[in-house]
């Protein structure tokens, strides 16, 4: 290291460049003299948001740049500014995208044939990204985060994602990894390769296996109880974040209407005192509080009636408003998907304002993502099938998330937080899972733990630990083998005991609204069951449908559209205008379900604001409560229609369950007051005189889950979260018949559930693998892509000529693509197939060894390289460039898929369709007959004739 750092202050000292500025070097335009070596170190950032190409090398020293054995260590001129490991090939600026379909690329001949069936294919909206230009000139730029103090760590190798599997003695051969070649880090908006994270992950445990000694059984003991760990880690961390989550929303909320006096960070339930053995009663609209300040008498003591009342109304829009606000500036500006640059695509921010001018009239406008907002829970689905989205997961939104939900839920908007419990959670444990390199290096293995993390963030949401474990398999998670099963009920449990601890209402309760009920259900009560499953159903299928609508036509083809604070702002105002004057719409949404599940019992005090009826056959007293009822329902299901969605964080749960409750309650209160009217009649002979044998609040929960079960799609983890809420099984057949007659209602009204729909609106590149499709006449040959770039291995193949091959691809949009390596057939005119490279793995090694851009290049196939068993992440980690090393950098065989996925161009579609799903594959290659390449299917091409397809039919 230190030879290192001599050789290039010996050569900054010849360009009259000043040593405290080795931090970042290139080329200034002062001095007219172009680097060979470009050092730029990345503005520190947290450990979870810093791509993992920023992790220090693992064995503590910085590696050096590899070089031929014949060539001179010191660095030299040449007539480009040539790159290193920290930089990428010289691409055009041109719209980069997360979803399905790359544009087309040049063909093996110059007669491409074209493609069939898909011309028509829907285009995608670009994201906003950008890649590096690698072998341009990098103006030299200064940084008060760039200088000496980081020089030791910028000649770090650019990727460890595979760690090598070699012994002091010697490399050990493992058959499982031989050619499967080796990967650096998987870019943003790009998928894993699930089929060479298996490899490796096998190939690590055998190499541990391997070893009999006491302190390598410790080791093997110790890897096999590390996932156990982790998640026990991940749901206790879940739990805490979740407390001061609940706990600040809870006094922000309450701070609308005043403050306590006694203490200011109390909140109400905290301040006034509670009734029926700590439940929450009399704490509400109209009751007294000694202790609890309102702001009409802080601001109006003397005033009148209808002063305070306007004192009231300004001051809980104002600071509803300020609080939204505040929420949406976090969202936006902390994150902002152009603010989450890797180290593998940054680079770009350091042009000249002149270049960036010059193309910024070329570039079409790129969508930007935000990764705080909304539930998230669409996000992780994408995530958990193999899609990579660099920082959605990180620290820096993990905090933004969590402040923004206690925000955004106490301004009193129709959202709710117990989605995004999901997305914290995941956050949590995509964090704690890169404390070790079993799962940091894996990006398959990581995936686990962000399913178990999934059933933790439903816990600590509805204190349903068991439905927790049942949402991550039913919902959310892509892969999901029985460990990942134990572990998701083990983190589930750990978060579910420990915010027990915590008691975040200070009821003893794990959620505000958990109640019992004392009674049971009887035969007659099915038929309105039944029909508050179709109301669920009709329900959940239109809020889809409008809220998508909304969302494409209104939020993103209007002013609205680049003005998402406004947005923001108008949508509090208006809630904060029709919620105040109702006192079910004004209370939260967690306060609303709880008094609407909740039993009246006979001789309490607790009211549960008005709901409980002395009279229940008194249509005067009936009809002002339902009136109430009915039109907080409506308010909150037109709100939430135009509210989730908006640029902060926000979940669907709460208000979905409030508007089920507000109906169930409502047929109830119908039920009770014809009972009560006609009493002798025959459908409550079961009843035996009992005039209390109808509960209203059983209505309130069951129409609840119908809802949610027509808007998520969600039935048996829903019904098994509802049987945990009300402690009991008695009710386990009203809840589950109305849930499947929601379900399908809703499937038979609209296909796909609002997460569906938020993927197809944000073109998220999800392959679902729940769906079926029907193929009718299509063949492979119909999506086959044969028009690919290939790298022929018996021509010679020069640094430069691939380089070409690079920017030619990456210039269409594919960063999900790569090479496929064939051979001139002896016997025939077609080509073989001979082994697979990736587009990432191409650009990495071309970046090692751009000093010579007219050196050839080696693909070796007779043969197994040695290297290609120990699966590292470049060659720089197996010390090439020392004099001792036999291995040539410009030998590219390391880096090949020696064993890619093949099938014949007779095929069938669906085993197309299943080696995508069920194998995770990247790519296949397609072959004829004998054996001859034909063409390749990646996964983003399938996505997008999947899209086509379903669209036709």
């Amino acid at each position: 290291m230190a030879s290192h750092q001599g050789e290039v202050s010996t050569y900054l000292a010849s360009l009259n460049i000043p040593t405290h500025e080795a931090g970042s070097l290139a080329p200034t335009s002062s001095s007219r003299k172009p680097l060979n070596f470009y050092i730029d170190m990345p503005e520190p950032d947290s450990p979870v948001d810093m791509d993992p190409q920023q992790a220090p090398d693992q064995q503590g020293r910085s590696a050096p740049a590899p070089y031929r054995a014949n060539s001179s260590p010191i660095i030299s001129h040449t007539e480009a500014s040539t790159p290193t490991e920290r930089t990428h090939l010289e691409t055009p600026n041109i719209a980069r995208s997360y979803g399905t379909l790359p544009t087309r690329r040049r063909g093996l001949s110059k007669s491409s044939t074209p493609r069939r069936n898909l011309s028509q294919l829907p285009t995608i909206p670009p994201l906003q990204r950008t890649r590096t230009s690698s072998f341009s000139h990098l103006p030299f730029t200064t940084s008060p985060f760039r200088d000496l103090s980081f020089a030791r760590l910028s000649t770090r190798p650019i990727s460890s994602y595979d760690e090598p599997l070699h012994t002091k003695d010697g490399i050990v051969s493992d058959a499982d990894a031989k050619v499967n070649g080796i990967r650096v880090w998987y870019t943003s908006f790009t998928s894993i390769d699930w089929l060479h994270d298996a490899i490796k992950d096998s190939a690590r445990f055998s190499k541990l296996r391997r070893r009999q000694s006491i302190r390598s059984r410790l080791r093997l003991a110790f890897d096999k109880s590390l996932g156990w760990i982790i998640v026990t880690i991940v749901g206790f961390l879940t739990a805490i974040v979740a407390f001061l989550v609940v706990r600040s929303e809870q006094l922000l909320f309450d701070m609308k209407e005043g403050y306590c006096l006694t203490g200011w960070w109390k909140a109400r339930r905290f301040c006034c005192p509670t009734i029926d053995n700590g439940e929450l009663g009399g704490t509400f609209f109209g009751a007294s509080c000694l202790p609890w300040k309102t702001w009409s008498e802080v601001l109006s003591p003397r005033g009148g009636a209808d002063k305070d009342s306007l004192v009231e109304y300004a001051s809980y829009a104002c600071i509803a408003i300020t609080l939204a606000a505040t929420s949406c500036l976090l969202t936006i500006y902390l994150t902002n998907s152009t603010t989450f640059v890797t180290r593998k695509e940054s680079g770009s921010g350091s042009r000249s304002d002149n270049a960036k001018g010059a193309k910024s009239s070329a570039e079409p406008k790129r969508k930007v993502m935000f990764y705080a907002a909304g539930s998230g829970i669409p996000e992780i689905k994408t995530i958990l099938s193999g899609f990579v989205i660099h920082g959605y997961l990180g620290g820096r939104t993990l905090f933004t998330k969590s402040v923004g939900l206690a925000l955004s839920v106490a301004s009193g908007l129709s959202l709710g937080k117990e989605g995004p419990f999901v997305h914290i959670a995941s956050c949590v444990g995509n964090i704690v899972s890169r404390i070790t390199t079993k799962y940091e290096n894996n990006e398959a293995k990581r995936r686990e733990i962000l399913s178990a993390s999934c059933a933790a963030g439903v816990a600590v949401a509805f204190g349903a630990p068991i439905g927790g474990t049942l949402f991550s398999l039913e919902e959310v998670s892509y892969f999901f083998p029985p460990k990942v099963m134990w572990r998701s009920f083990f983190c589930a449990m750990i978060a579910a005991i420990t915010l027990k601890i915590l008691d975040p209402f200070g009821t003893g309760k794990l959620v505000l609204f958990q109640v019992t009920y004392d009674k049971d259900w009887h035969a007659w009560e099915l038929f309105p069951f039944v029909i508050l499953g179709v109301i669920g159903g009709i329900y959940g299928a239109y809020f889809s449908k409008l809220n998508y609508h909304w969302s494409k036509n209104v939020r993103n083809k209007t002013f609205l559209a680049s003005h998402p604070i406004v947005e923001v702002l108008l949508i509090t105002l208006v809630t904060s205008v029709l919620c105040f004057l109702n006192p079910y719409t004004r209370m939260g949404g967690t306060e609303l379900i709880y008094n609407l599940f909740a039993e009246c019992r006979t001789g309490s005090r607790n009211t549960h604001s008005g709901l409980c009826i002395i009279d229940p056959g008194s249509f005067t007293q009936v009809w002002p409560v339902a009136r109430s009822i009915l039109v907080a329902m409506l308010v909150k299901a037109g709100l939430t229609v135009v509210t989730f969605g908006i640029k902060l964080p926000a979940g669907i749960f709460i208000p979905t369950l409030g508007v089920g409750a507000c109906a169930g309650r409502v047929m109830g209160i119908a039920m009770q007051w014809i009972q009560t009217k006609h009493p002798n009649s025959v459908m409550f002979n079961a009843c035996g005189g009992d005039m209390d044998c109808i509960i209203p609040g059983l209505y309130a929960m069951v129409g609840a889950a119908a809802t949610l079960s027509g808007v998520t799609r969600t039935t048996v983890s829903l019904a098994v979260i509802m049987f945990e809420l009300t402690d009991t099984l008695t009710y386990a057949v009203p809840v589950m018949l109305s849930v499947l007659v929601a379900k399908t209602v809703a499937d038979a009204l609209e296909p796909k559930g609002i997460y569906d729909l938020v993927i197809e609106l944000n073109q998220l590149p999800y392959l679902d693998s729940k769906h079926e499709y029907l193929w009718g006449n299509l063949q492979i040959n119909d999506v086959m892509y044969r028009d690919a770039d290939v790298i022929r291995v018996d021509k010679k193949n020069t640094v430069s000529s691939l380089k070409a091959q690079v920017m030619s691809l990456t210039s269409s949009g594919s960063d999900d693509g790569g090479f496929p390596l064939v051979r001139k057939d002896i016997n025939d005119d077609g080509y073989r197939m001979v082994g697979y490279i990736g587009l990432n793995e191409l650009e990495h090694a071309l970046a090692l060894v751009s000093d010579d851009s007219q050196d050839e290049v080696q693909f070796h196939t007779a043969y197994s390289h040695p290297m290609a068993s120990s699966s590292i992440s470049s060659l720089q980690d197996s010390g090439v460039g020392t004099a001792s090393s036999s291995l040539d950098p410009f030998d590219f065989t390391p880096y090949m898929d020696q064993a890619p996925l093949t099938l014949v161009n007779n095929s069938p579609m669906e085993l197309v369709h299943q080696v995508f799903v069920k194998l995770g594959a990247r790519y296949v290659i397609v072959t004829d007959t004998d054996g001859l390449y034909e063409g390749v299917i990646d996964k983003k091409t399938w996505l997008a004739f999947l899209t086509n397809l379903e669209e036709k039919s």
